[in-house]
């Protein structure tokens, strides 16, 4: 078996091998092509620094890395690893990352992140074996939204652009994962909204999220405000926002710093459907 990069790979002969991979995995993954295409293309993903395991020209395992800077420093994001069923069992991730390491340091990449499902006990502890640690706990959430008492006079709903918004502005962006990330989502189909609440003397910004309007995928969701007294009233009225949108939403990794937001979901009663870590190794 040999590895090499990915670069000259063909791309439904990749994915056809990551869906084998992921058959019978914690949650079901989506089946169409197009998707993975699209995902990893906005996700930046490099196929010169991306890896796999070929056994006599078979495509058995992968390691396909997003590339891009995070606090200066450039990063390799693992969105995607695997191996077929039938060569599990020998160390090819292991293998396939010792490769990887030293031709993404040649290229510069200071450092490695994935993710990965928190009940998956096997390939934490194997990430680890190869130099991850474990620095972020996620939680993802899913369910409808059901709710009411709340006047929709009382605040106003304003549709953006992204290049409208000042990032520098919107709190917390180095805390989310990275496919939520404000340097990603602006390369995928997301909406932009604003929450004004019309209660003060003057129209004052107090919300703002993003959503995919067509599935109700949220992306990202922040308070914009101080004001930690009237807390869950802000809440109220951007999830009533969210729910003249989309009643049926998603949000993928919540870090669990964030209890606010997490005690909020409960208590609308939106299920946590399963948490992830998020692991790092350091290059350099």
């Amino acid at each position: 078996m040999k590895i090499r990069n990915l670069s000259k790979t063909n791309l439904d002969d990749l994915i056809e091998c990551f869906l084998l991979s992921f058959e019978n995995y914690f949650v079901r993954m989506p089946t169409d092509k197009a998707y993975y295409k699209q995902r990893w293309q906005t996700a930046k993903v490099n196929y010169e620094l991306s890896y796999g395991m070929f056994d006599d020209e078979k495509l058995v395992g992968f390691i396909i890395h997003a590339i891009d800077k995070r606090d200066k420093k450039l990063v390799a994001y693992n969105t995607g690893t695997g191996v077929i069923p039938s060569h599990r069992g020998q160390k090819i991730i292991q293998s396939v990352y010792q490769y990887a390491v030293l031709d993404l340091l040649k290229n510069g990449i200071e450092k490695c992140v994935l993710e990965v499902i928190i009940e998956n006990k096997k390939a934490i502890k194997s990430y680890q074996n190869i130099g991850f640690e474990i620095t972020k706990h996620y939680k993802c959430f899913a369910g409808e939204l059901k709710i009411e008492n709340q006047s929709k006079n009382d605040f106003e709903v304003i549709k953006i652009q992204y290049s409208d918004i000042n990032w520098s502005k919107i709190p917390n962006q180095t805390f989310y994962s990275w496919d939520n990330h404000f340097q990603i989502i602006k390369n995928r189909a997301y909406d932009y909204y604003q929450i004004w609440n019309k209660n003060t003397l003057e129209d004052k910004l107090e919300s703002f999220f993003v959503i995919d309007s067509d599935n109700g995928y949220i992306a990202q969701f922040e308070i914009l405000t101080n004001n930690k007294k009237n807390q869950e009233q802000i809440y109220q009225r951007l999830f009533l926002a969210i729910q003249e949108i989309c009643s049926t939403i998603k949000i993928n990794n919540i870090d669990t710093k964030f209890k606010d937001k997490i005690d909020f979901l409960d208590s609308i009663k939106v299920k946590n459907i399963i948490d992830q870590y998020e692991m790092e190794m350091n290059l350099i």
